[in-house]
This record gives C-alpha cells, structure tokens and sequence, in this order.
C-alpha cells in the first residue's frame, strides 16, 4: 500500500524536475565602472569607481550582425552593475560598453576600456551562471597631482 501512495508523490518530483531542466537559464552579466584618475590606461590604487554609471549590454548575431538582445544598466553605489540574461546567447556575440559617466571631470571614454565581452551560454564550462566582465573606465580631465610618482612605481624593468 504504501508503494502505491509512493508512486505519485515520485511521478510528481520527475516532473517537477524536468521543468527545471527545461527551463530557460538565466545568467547574471556583473562588472564596475571607474574612473581612471591618472589617465594610464588601466586601474591604478587610485582609481575611483563611479556610482551612476550608464553601461549596455548588446549581443549580435554571429553571422548577420542583428542586434538580437540588448539592455541598459546603472552601477550602485561601489560602482558595480548587474544585468540579468535569460536564455543562452551561444550564436552571439556580447558585449557590456559605456554609456555615460555622471562623474564631473570624469566623462571621456577610456578607448582601451570601453568594452567587455561576455560569454552568455551555459557551454563555456563555467559553473556558475554570474558572468564577470572585466571593468570599464571614463578617463579623468586632468589627472591627480600624485599619479606621476605613483605610475614610476609601476614601471617594470626600469634600470637604476
């Protein structure tokens, strides 16, 4: 008797799993804004990360180039975005880019990093469904008084 009252309590887990499986994933597109304070080019112990920033996200067709998904984000307030993707986006090609940067002094586009591809597809290996794009950066106007000292301890290879 009792494998009988068994019997649909398990049809209904089977179920309620293949759903699971058979449902779209979702995937999480994390990332920061900066602003470059020494305009070298990459991040530095004083760069700052910028609340408010504007970022998309575009994802294109390999073969035709359509713009088959595309959202905007805002960074809170450490500067970090989060932009959630349904479905898997393995015939694409995606990137997160800057919009624009409510920084005052701190607004022209860093060129060398505007723009972080992003794998969205659950075949990349990755277990995890957070996709973590490399940090963007908005040059500042002027750079700070300390960034000349501060990129010569950066340098390598430098003979005394």
């Amino acid at each position: 008797m009792a494998k009988v009252q068994l019997l649909p309590a398990l049809v209904a887990l089977c179920l309620a799993l293949a759903g699971v499986a058979l449902a779209a994933p979702k995937f999480v597109i994390e990332g920061r804004v900066y602003c470059d304070t020494c305009r070298a080019g990459f991040q530095t112990a004083v760069s700052q990360y910028i609340a408010g920033a504007k970022v998309k996200l575009q994802c294109r067709n390999y073969e035709t180039d359509a713009v088959e998904h595309l959202v905007e984000a805002v960074t809170d307030s450490t500067g970090t975005y989060h932009i959630e993707v349904e479905d898997s986006h393995e015939e694409e090609i995606c990137e997160v880019s800057l919009l624009q940067s409510p920084q005052p002094g701190c607004t022209e586009v860093a060129q060398s990093r505007n723009r972080a591809r992003i794998l969205v597809t659950g075949r990349s290996g990755l277990a995890s469904d957070i996709r973590y794009a490399n940090s963007l950066g908005f040059l500042k106007d002027e750079p700070l008084q300390q960034c000349g000292l501060l990129l010569q301890q950066y340098a390598l290879g430098v003979d005394d």
